[in-house]
């Protein structure tokens, strides 16, 4: 029995170093991003998943967009939505700037006011976390 909950200890405490954590402008935890692409809410119930060819679902798994490799967002229709530049710059499918993803994790929206943190967490991922997409 000890066994078994050393063990347990041990996999929660793995699980949670693996987890990035998203933070609202007043540094709450308002949600998680695992390093498999789950995301999680503040009580760690998943919301959705962003998978490794980059497709976005709902907790359902029901795709509900699209990450490209250039930075592009769709939606589930392949629409683009906008698009995640290399310096952090996010903007809507018009190319207007709505929001930047620090190097520090910091996201801003378009007039540079902190809204959020997402530390450790890729670019794309925080932006479609913060902007294109919300999970409930």
């Amino acid at each position: 029995m000890k066994k078994l909950l050393v063990l347990t200890s041990l996999l929660v405490t793995g699980l949670c170093l693996n987890a990035q954590t998203i933070e609202n402008d007043s540094h709450s935890t308002s949600g998680y991003i695992n390093s498999d692409g789950t995301i999680e809410n503040s009580s760690h119930s998943t919301t959705g998943y962003i998978r490794d060819d980059g497709t976005i679902e709902n907790s359902s798994h029901s795709t509900i967009g699209y990450i490209r490799d250039d930075g592009t967002i769709e939606n589930e229709s392949h629409s683009t939505v906008g698009y995640v530049r290399n310096d952090g710059t996010i903007e809507n499918s018009s190319h207007s700037t709505i929001g930047y993803v620090r190097d520090d994790g910091t996201v801003e929206n378009e007039s540079h006011s902190t809204i959020g943190y997402a530390n450790g967490v890729k670019r794309t991922w925080a932006a479609v976390s913060f902007f294109f997409f919300h999970f409930n």
